[in-house]
C-alpha cells in the first residue's frame, strides 16, 4: 500500500487526485497539507498546516506557484518522493529546482499535465516540429489560473525547441506582447477565459500547409489516471528531478 500526501488540498486538481486515490486498492490517502485550509475536513481527512506532521511515501504537490519551491524544500528534507502538478516551471525554475533537489536521495517528478492526451500532443508536436518552417503554441485556460504560460505550454515549447523547431520571426510589434512570449525560440500565446479548463493548440506550418495538433480537457477527471500512474511509478525513478509523465509511461 502506497501512502499518499496531497499538498495544496482543496484545489480543483488536488481534489480530483484525492478522490481518485480514495477509490483505489493499492493507494491510501494518508494526509492533506494546506496552511490556508488548516483544520478543515476534506474527504474525511483533516487538512494540516504542519509539513512535518505529514506521513506518507509519496507527496503530490499542487500548491500555488508562489509557494511550491518552499514546499518542495520541506519534502526534500523529509526524504519524500514527490510528484509535482503545480504549473509554471520555466527552464529557469526547473534549473533552480534541480540545483535545490540535487542528485541524491528521493526522486521528484515534475508533470506539466497529467492527461494522457496532452502528453501525446506534446510528443507528436516535438516529432513534427523539425519538418516545419515555423511553429507556435496557443493555450487557453480559465481566467482564474494563476500563471501564464501554462506548464503544458512551457514543456511543449521546450520539447519542440529541443527537437529543432522554432517560430518565424521578423514582425514588428506595434503593441508590446502582441507576438506572445518566446520560450527557447518558440512563441507561446496565453488566453485566459472564464469557463475553460485546459485547451492547447500547436500550429506548425510550411509554405502552402498548416498542421494543427490540439488537445482539450473538459473535466478535471482527465488528469486522474495520469496522476495515479505517476504516484505508483515515481518511487522507481532514480534520485533527482525528472520532467514529464512520459518518464513513467
Amino acid at each position: 500500500m502506497i501512502q499518499v500526501v496531497i499538498s495544496g488540498a482543496g484545489g480543483k486538481l488536488a481534489t480530483a487526485i484525492a478522490e481518485a486515490v480514495l477509490v483505489t486498492d493499492d493507494l491510501e490517502l494518508s494526509g492533506l497539507f494546506n496552511p490556508n485550509r488548516a483544520g478543515r475536513s476534506l474527504l474525511g481527512v483533516t487538512v494540516s498546516a504542519d509539513p512535518g506532521s505529514m506521513k506518507g511515501d509519496v507527496v503530490v504537490e499542487t500548491a500555488h506557484p508562489d509557494v511550491v519551491l518552499d514546499n518542495l524544500s520541506h519534502w526534500r528534507s523529509a526524504g519524500r518522493a514527490v510528484v509535482v502538478g503545480t504549473s509554471g516551471f520555466t527552464p529557469e525554475r526547473l534549473a533552480t529546482l534541480r540545483e535545490m533537489w540535487g542528485s541524491n536521495g528521493s526522486p521528484c517528478l515534475v508533470v506539466p499535465n497529467f492527461s494522457i492526451g496532452a502528453v501525446l500532443m506534446m510528443r507528436f508536436a516535438a516529432e513534427a516540429a523539425p519538418h516545419f518552417e515555423s511553429v507556435e503554441i496557443v493555450e487557453r485556460h480559465s481566467s482564474t489560473k494563476p500563471d501564464a504560460p501554462s506548464g503544458t505550454a512551457l514543456a511543449s515549447a521546450m520539447g519542440i525547441a529541443a527537437a529543432g523547431g522554432h517560430s518565424a520571426e521578423g514582425s514588428t510589434e506595434l503593441v508590446k506582447g502582441a507576438r506572445g512570449a518566446s520560450v527557447e525560440g518558440v512563441r507561446v500565446h496565453s488566453l485566459r477565459l472564464p469557463g475553460l479548463i485546459s485547451q492547447q493548440e500547436v500550429a506548425l506550418s510550411n509554405s502552402g500547409e498548416v498542421l494543427s495538433i490540439e488537445h482539450m480537457s473538459t473535466n478535471y477527471q482527465s488528469f486522474a489516471s495520469g496522476a495515479l500512474l505517476a504516484i505508483r511509478k515515481v518511487g522507481d525513478l532514480d534520485p533527482g528531478v525528472h520532467l514529464g509523465l512520459e518518464v513513467v509511461l
